[in-house]
């Protein structure tokens, strides 16, 4: 409905000659203009960032090109650097970390050492648990994390034959993940670190794939070998700074020049779905059980099948840059599935 405001009543100041708001006093008028102003002000704000966020349009997502207030540098200028706040072990000599990791749906541990040897893990799986939903229920991975995550941890432990005494600090996977999950480990990490006096370490999630690729594989499953003394040093890894590094991982999408802890040059990106969400919503187009995961579900049909009787396209191949895109490939899987089903 359109109407006009009537005006204020106002009346006459017979001892001053003018008239007068009945509502109010030259106080109001300064707080109506307060406000007015910072209506203004917040309307401006909404534009500016309005702006910005258009200028991102088309560049790769969850990179860094000074929209966030607030960044991840825990190595220092050089990256190499790393500081930790409760402290860390003498890294002169070797020593053990307990890890854990609750940021989706399985809840796992570890304990590992120096030179990269994993002495003892655990994990509980949920896929079970969401294989009915098509995918992760926050609420119900939260919950399999607090029943499991004592367990997990204690497992992990006793297959290290070690005690929590025995370990030398705590690192929890921080983010990025599901909030409510990641607090599980979070809060049990705390926990123990403050109950035993550990140092606690918070593990930026993607940064730790990226640097398993460091750990030699002659310690993947190597419990209780020997090791010597120089097996502490950095040089004792299966690669070096810097070096190229291939992100595929749940949400993200990403080529990295990898610099040092916690310095990172990015190189592309993707510009919409991740791989994994494409393979996830496939999955699901095609009636496949994803509570595994929708790419293991595609790869097994895929064994088995036609490389050749439906042609996909390849996405942003005439683009001169890195950045990926999914979006496309999976509106034409959908199309490609929809033409079988008609014919």
């Amino acid at each position: 409905l359109n109407y006009r405001m009537a005006p204020s009543p106002r009346r006459w100041n017979s001892s001053l000659g003018s008239s007068t708001n009945i509502h109010g006093n030259n106080d109001d008028a300064s707080t109506i203009d307060k406000e007015r102003e910072a209506r203004k002000e917040k309307k401006k704000a909404f534009k500016a960032g309005r702006a910005k966020r258009r200028k991102l349009i088309g560049l790769a997502k969850a990179v860094d090109r000074g929209q966030f207030q607030n960044t991840y540098s825990p190595g220092g200028p050089d990256g190499k650097n790393f500081v930790a706040k409760s402290g860390l072990p003498d890294v002169g000599k070797s020593f053990c970390v307990l890890g854990i990791e609750s940021s989706c749906d399985d809840t796992g541990a570890a304990i590992m050492r120096s030179d990269g040897t994993i002495l003892g893990e655990s994990l509980a799986s949920q896929h079970a648990i969401h294989e009915q939903w098509g995918g992760v229920v926050p609420g119900l991975a939260k919950a399999a994390h607090e029943e499991n995550i004592d367990r997990v941890v204690q497992s992990a432990l006793s297959n290290a034959n070690m005690s929590i005494e025995d370990v030398d600090a705590i690192g929890v996977t921080v983010g990025p993940g599901l909030e409510i999950c990641l607090r599980v480990g979070c809060n049990k990490g705390r926990e123990l670190a403050m109950k035993y006096n550990k140092p606690f370490v918070g593990v930026h999630h993607l940064e730790a794939h990226i640097l398993m690729a460091r750990i030699p594989s002659d310690k993947y499953n190597n419990n209780n070998s020997e090791q010597s003394q120089d097996e502490t040093q950095s040089s004792n890894r299966a690669m070096n700074f810097p070096f190229l590094a291939l992100l595929v991982s749940g949400g993200h999408c990403q080529i990295l020049k990898c610099l040092g802890v916690g310095k990172y040059s990015f190189i592309g990106g993707t510009l919409d779905d991740s791989l994994g969400e494409a393979f996830d919503k496939t999955a699901r187009l095609l009636g496949l059980p994803v509570g595994g995961g929708g790419g293991p579900a595609v790869e097994a049909l895929a064994k088995d099948g036609d490389p050749k009787s439906v042609t996909l396209p390849i996405p942003l191949q005439k683009r001169k840059d890195c950045d990926f895109s999914y979006a496309g490939l999976k509106t034409a899987v959908r199309l490609a599935a929809e033409k079988i089903c008609v014919e």
